[in-house]
């Protein structure tokens, strides 16, 4: 069993956890991920690990509220437990040798991002961030963002804050400006990586990008993050969930996500179902 240290919501939907794993906080670097189940009769979810407290033992996760586990998870409370929490799995996100770099994030995908920001200051690497919501009541992880950027972009849809458009419309700003990065590292969701990939190409820099979205089983069992990447089979548990974003197949990888919707929103409903008849 695994203590939940602190717990706290970012957003409507969007929730921040501490858990208490000292062998995961040693070992979890950016990038990785982690498996956990709320419950013994519970399903196996990944989740990014989106920073560590090696003193503390603490490893945080963020997650949005989209289907049944999630929506059980975001039931606990600061000192009950989740039964199991393994990792950290997956590669890295390799950062070695970097100078200048672009992070773009969307949404909940800043939760990924973020610790890579954080490390790449760490080392001393000149960091630009370009991060974008639907809106304002969705803003996630500012201040953490602008302490670990040399410069911070926010963009929302809407424009109820920030500069309003898409984190594309800066970030191809920069490179018309002769902004040079030696990578740009973009995670979100995969439509928006899609139109980072597009906006990148055609200056060439390196575009590398995170498919933990498409994550289901997180072992390469389930196949359900299979995806076409420079004409090869990869699994983005297994062989990433960092890619180059110049050879991955987006449209493959959006078309097979969108066939879980269904499923996903009829475990939600049950699962909101049942918890409101025990409460009741």
């Amino acid at each position: 069993m695994y203590k939940i240290l602190t717990m706290k919501a970012l957003n409507p939907t969007v929730m921040q956890m501490e858990i208490e794993s000292p062998l995961v906080a040693r070992k979890a670097q950016p990038g990785q991920f982690i498996i956990l189940r709320v419950d013994e009769d519970g399903e196996r979810i990944p989740l990014t690990v989106a920073g560590t407290d090696a003193q503390r033992g603490a490893v945080k996760i963020i997650f949005q509220i989209v289907g049944a586990t999630t929506y059980k998870l975001s039931l606990k409370n600061e000192g009950e437990y989740i039964q199991d929490f393994v990792g950290p799995l997956g590669r890295p996100t390799e950062l070695e040798g970097l100078k200048k770099v672009a992070i773009v994030g969307g949404g909940v995908g800043c939760a990924i991002a973020l610790p890579i920001a954080e490390k790449l200051h760490e080392m001393g690497c000149e960091v630009h961030s370009y991060v974008g919501f639907r809106n304002k009541d969705l803003v996630i992880l500012e201040d953490e963002f602008s302490a670990a950027s040399d410069k911070l972009i926010m963009m929302t849809d809407d424009g109820s804050y920030g500069r309003k458009g898409v984190v594309t419309l800066p970030l191809q700003e920069a490179l018309e400006a002769g902004e040079a990065y030696d990578e740009i590292i973009t995670i979100g969701p995969l439509i928006m990586m899609k139109f980072v990939v597009a906006t990148t190409r055609p200056f060439g820099v390196k575009t590398t990008v995170s498919m933990n979205p498409i994550m289901i089983d997180g072992t390469g069992m389930c196949g359900g993050c299979r995806l076409t990447v420079g004409g090869k089979t990869k699994f983005a548990c297994v062989d990433g969930p960092d890619f180059d974003g110049f050879e991955v197949d987006f449209d493959e990888a959006m078309s097979r996500g969108a066939s879980y919707r269904d499923f996903e929103k009829h475990a939600y409903d049950e699962a909101c179902n049942l918890f409101k008849k025990e409460v009741e």
